[in-house]
């Protein structure tokens, strides 16, 4: 059975499904033939989405187990069992210094990006483990494995790659699969309006990836598909970057930076 074959039909749960990245999970799970719950705190933004791909919409903070637990009922009542869990609700960090940066953000920002998907993972995976069957897919970051200037962000998505491998190992004989993408930098609303207002350089950005190009958030969606499908069903416990070679080009500029496109 391929990827395609094996969705269809299952119900796949994305937080975060309002914008960016959950959005296009979202899409290509509909494209997939896949029964999809949009989950975001922005019910107007869910309900834009899920009207587009025929899915249906709910309000969550994920960072509240009673809210998600709600949310949760409300899911499996309305549309059934729960076979995929995409954990993509955060929030972005700009860069800022330790001393820069209020304690209330940090706090905000690993309430959401760390609690948030540990919250999402227990309530979820409760029926999930009573069926012996399902696969979760955490959105993690390239900086939760590189040292970056984002000191609440960066700790939060490194946290969310080591709870992926002690939840796979955790849940693994229970039938339930746990993997993480840790995508690069993914031209997103969010990422555009950064280069566009200077905070990032788009150039800089590029020229350090293998491919020499952004990320699509598409690409990210696809990679998520693949590990919530049976053509992974020998995956868990993995953290796959989806960064168009950033992680294994952004050391060469030690030795005078990647090669250029060749002919032959």
């Amino acid at each position: 059975m391929n990827q395609h074959e094996s969705l269809a039909g299952k119900l796949a749960v994305v937080t975060g499904g309002g914008s960016g990245i959950g959005a296009a999970c979202c899409r290509v799970f509909a494209g997939l033939r896949a029964r999809v719950a949009v989950v975001d705190r922005n019910i107007e933004a869910a309900s834009s989405i899920a009207a587009d791909i025929g899915a249906n919409a709910y309000a969550c903070d994920v960072a509240s187990e009673e809210s998600v637990a709600v949310a949760a009922a409300a899911i499996e009542s309305a549309m059934g069992a729960v076979s995929v869990l995409v954990n993509c609700a955060g929030i972005v960090q700009g860069r800022a210094g330790p001393y820069d940066m209020s304690m209330r953000k940090w706090d905000e920002i690993i309430r959401v990006d760390q609690r948030g998907v540990y919250v999402c993972c227990t309530v979820f995976a409760r029926a999930m483990l009573e069926r012996r069957h399902g696969a979760i897919v955490n959105i993690a970051s390239i900086a939760g494995m590189r040292s970056m200037p984002l000191h609440a962000y960066a700790p939060a998505k490194a946290a969310v790659i080591a709870m992926t491998e002690t939840l796979a190992a955790e849940w693994g004989a229970s039938g339930l699969r746990v993997n993480a993408v840790s995508p690069g930098f993914t031209r997103t609303e969010g990422m555009v309006s950064a280069i566009e207002g200077g905070f990032l350089d788009a150039a800089a950005l590029t020229s350090t990836a293998a491919l020499q190009r952004l990320v699509e958030s598409s690409e990210v969606a696809q990679a998520v598909a693949f590990l919530a499908s049976d053509a992974a069903s020998g995956i868990t416990g993995v953290n796959l970057p989806v960064d168009c070679g950033w992680l294994v080009g952004s050391t060469w500029h030690a030795y005078g930076g990647l090669p250029q496109k060749r002919d032959a």
